[in-house]
């Protein structure tokens, strides 16, 4: 075992991916009584970050 504070190989990925998702206001705060729609929310978000950096040109 290590002492002390040890980075995490992949968190940073997880904490940016994150960081993305709570742009959406709809996702910032926890609005939703069912945890089906707040995954489906969770979802349109995702896909909205996917086709921005699809269509973004080179």
């Amino acid at each position: 075992a290590a002492n002390g504070f040890v980075v995490l190989p992949k968190r940073w990925i997880v904490e940016r991916t994150i960081g993305w998702l709570n742009r959406c206001r709809r996702l910032a705060k926890d609005w939703e009584n069912l945890n089906r729609k707040a995954l489906a929310f969770l979802r349109l978000a995702s896909i909205r970050l996917m086709v921005r950096r699809l269509c973004q040109p080179a």
